[in-house]
């Protein structure tokens, strides 16, 4: 086993409620669980939303613990009235196959299914015959009304109005994570803190039929620091399927995040090890915003794949400019090698290391590759503020080039928000 799970996702802040604090740790601790998540076809697509669950489940996977995505192809004809205040749009089955199909290929993407390794279910497979006489009897005997009308979910529903259909929900779910433990030996539920009451229902359910201990954890539901609903844009959701949301719109949404959800969101959404991002807590300006280069390019690439994070990449630096990202910002990311590729279309100048040791004045060199007219201009954009090296504002009027500001073989400057100019080190 690797380090333990419940450790990795804690320190990550995924966790926001536990069952069973000490019996959840031990189990994640000393074998491979299995575990399941569940997703209702609801829309063709996953989105931005359902990434909490998802990365949870792949860190969770990393960590030697075996995955169940339920996509509920059975619940989803019911709805699901958590976090709802009025009934969701019904769907009927060859909507629902179809969604469903859709969102397996999606969840491909960020879990391994080979070898078993994890397991796509559909609950339609035993919810779809049930017996609704024997369900009654022998599950439905099992739960409380006046416990249920306790939890949260169903006393804001009563309010403004909850259908019959509805308040089976939790009988359907409780009964999947029975099933799931009857069939695959699934110990843990996991989802959205609304799914709380829920995953309750299922743990109970299993301890008055099985008299065995079975466990929940939910993560928290994700606001941006401005306090906007995750994932929500001027256009709408943002969708993890590329027709509905292109690669470039995606890494813009995360390269224009607020500066107070970097460090979080690169914890939530991308597989960087903690301590490199805790290292980047106290960062601000210049190095914040390559902090969040780095971001949209990692969950760009987990969500669409490689290439298509080095063509956002470099589409957004043809807009707006080159952000040369040093090698130790976060060097668990693959994008300082990807830069340099970006970098290609940015005039620059060789230079040999030789040339680095003749006191080579940052003026004379403006100047003399013609980013500025004379020195004397050079000097006064400096004063204004109005150059950078490597990303660095530059205070220093008699600074001299050196080796020690070269990194991966070059040195970057930058005049304004967007003029670059690279001097190619050999």
């Amino acid at each position: 086993m690797a380090k333990n799970a419940f450790d990795e996702l804690q320190e990550r802040g995924f966790i926001q409620q536990v069952t069973d604090l000490e019996q959840v740790k031990q189990l994640l601790g000393r074998e491979s669980t299995t575990f399941y998540v569940g997703i209702d076809p609801t829309a063709d697509s996953l989105h931005v939303g359902h990434l909490m669950a998802i990365m949870g489940m792949a860190h969770m996977q990393r960590c030697g613990h075996r995955p169940i995505a339920i996509v509920g192809g059975g619940t989803a004809m019911v709805g699901d009235p958590s976090g709802k205040t009025e009934m969701r749009k019904m769907l009927t089955r060859d909507q629902i196959v179809a969604n469903s199909a859709k969102i397996k290929m999606q969840l491909g993407r960020y879990l391994d299914f080979a070898n078993g390794k994890a397991l796509l279910i559909d609950n339609y497979d035993w919810l779809g015959g049930l017996n609704y006489i024997e369900f009654l009897r022998d599950i439905g005997r099992h739960f409380s009304v006046n416990r249920m009308l306790t939890f949260e979910t169903y006393k804001r529903r009563m309010e403004t109005g909850l259908s019959f259909l509805e308040f089976n929900y939790q009988l359907l779910q409780a009964y999947d994570f029975y099933m799931l433990f009857k069939r695959e030996k699934c110990r843990l539920q996991m989802g959205g803190d609304d799914q709380w009451a829920n995953i309750l229902a299922g743990a109970d359910l299993i301890r008055r039929i099985e008299n065995q201990d079975a466990f929940g954890i939910t993560f928290p539901l994700i606001t941006t620091a401005s306090g906007a609903k995750m994932g929500k844009t001027e256009k709408g959701a943002l969708w993890l399927d590329a027709e509905k949301t292109t690669p470039y719109d995606y890494f813009q949404y995360w390269i224009n995040i607020d500066d107070r959800d970097v460090v979080r969101f690169l914890f939530y959404f991308t597989f960087l090890p903690a301590a490199e991002i805790k290292a980047i807590e106290k960062m601000d300006g210049a190095q914040l915003n390559l902090a969040k280069t780095v971001l949209a390019f990692e969950a760009t690439r987990i969500t669409h794949g490689e290439e298509q994070a080095k063509q956002a990449l470099a589409a957004a630096a043809a807009a707006f400019g080159s952000r040369p990202i040093p090698a130790d910002l976060l060097p668990s990311s693959t994008i300082p090698r990807q830069m340099q590729a970006v970098d290609a279309n940015i005039p620059g100048r060789d230079i040999s290391r030789g040339d680095l040791q003749k006191q080579l004045k940052l003026v004379e060199v403006m100047s003399e590759v013609g980013l500025t007219s004379s020195k004397g201009e050079a000097r006064r954009l400096i004063r204004q503020g109005g150059v950078t090296v490597n990303e660095q504002r530059v205070d220093d009027e008699e600074l001299v080039l050196t080796e020690e500001l070269v990194i991966d073989g070059k040195i970057m400057l930058r005049l304004g928000k967007k003029r670059y100019f690279q001097l190619l080190v050999s």
